[in-house]
């Protein structure tokens, strides 16, 4: 008899303040033309000093738990992907774990950038359907716009702050539930998105201000993305034995919409399959797939039954799909 990790709730959290192209073109050497044309961001959500990576966390944990009618107790697992955590450590995930009640559960987080959703939910549903566990909290959250150099266009008009999670439980004869996951890196392509500062080759206190700042080579990233997200979709794709007619919804990283396209048009997809959101709040890393998932489910495009491809790529270089029936 076999186990799949199924969602029951999932949930959001976003930071009060939206900072529009229009803003920033006060601050840089830049316009809402040119931000719109070449990525499609419109806005984004930006934390203030009170909103961490943990308290967007709390927010968007306790909306899925009341969506999936599941107490904080029952839950036996937190796995939190970020790469924004409120420290370098403990991780983010235990201070979520006290946070919500989650007594009986493990808690830790994964650092795996924009892909950091995809990674998580493949190892919560993996210890569900292996028996380790029953019921599991993943959640995708960053505050990347606290780690920005806001005088780099290259970089300060693409982030944006939020979290969103998903309960997990196991049930058993349905074919609801995690399908297939697949996941990759190349770490030869460390240098294209990385913080330098921080850790110990260049701890706190050396280095200089730019080594603590978020970098990124534009187009070496560009290549990488539109590449990984046809290799990933068609591998997860093949792993389960599926085409991409028997996918009902598309929900990939939110990047940049050119990239969502040229990923959206290799892969045959149609337009009224593909869900976009990025124009609202911009590249939000960890937290873009789930986001765009509860914003799915909130518009009635994504329901029970639907087949769901997600993707993400990121620093790492990481990246990877998942296959989930609603």
């Amino acid at each position: 008899m076999f186990t799949r990790a199924v969602v029951q709730g999932i949930g959001h959290s976003l930071p009060r303040k939206v900072l529009t192209n229009v803003d920033l073109e006060q601050t840089l050497d830049t316009s809402d033309e040119w931000i719109t044309q070449r990525t499609g961001i419109r806005e984004r959500r930006v934390s203030s000093e009170d909103e961490t990576t943990f308290s967007l966390s709390v927010t968007a944990a306790r909306e899925a738990l009341a969506c999936a009618e599941v107490d904080a107790g029952e839950i036996e697992l937190v796995v939190l992907a970020t790469i924004s955590g409120d420290y370098v450590w403990p991780a983010t995930a235990c201070l979520v774990q006290d946070a919500i009640g989650a007594r009986h559960a493990g808690a830790f987080d994964v650092s795996a950038a924009c892909a950091g959703f995809i990674y998580a939910l493949s190892n919560a549903s993996s210890m569900i359907e292996t028996g380790q566990i029953k019921t599991a909290l993943v959640i995708g959250a960053d505050t990347l716009t606290k780690q920005l150099d806001w005088t780099d266009r290259s970089t300060a008009i693409l982030f944006g702050d939020a979290a969103s999670a998903v309960v997990l439980k196991g049930q058993n004869d349905t074919d609801r539930g995690v399908i297939k996951t697949v996941l990759f890196s190349d770490g030869s392509g460390a240098k294209h998105i990385i913080l330098e500062g921080g850790g110990t080759r260049v701890p706190f206190g050396q280095g200089e201000e730019r080594d603590f700042k978020l970098r990124m080579a534009g187009k070496e990233t560009y290549r990488f993305a539109v590449q990984a997200m046809g290799d990933a979709c068609h591998k997860v794709l093949d792993k389960a034995g599926l085409t991409v007619e028997d996918v009902d919804l598309f929900v990939p990283h939110q990047a940049n919409l050119r990239i969502i396209d040229s990923a959206a048009k290799r892969l045959g997809l149609p337009e009224e399959k593909v869900f976009v959101n990025v124009h609202k709040y911009g590249n939000t890393s960890a937290a873009s797939v789930p986001l765009g998932l509860y914003e799915a489910v909130k518009e009635g495009r994504l329901q029970p039954g639907m087949i769901v491809m997600t993707v993400g790529f990121g620093a790492g270089l990481v990246w990877g799909a998942n296959l989930i029936r609603w």
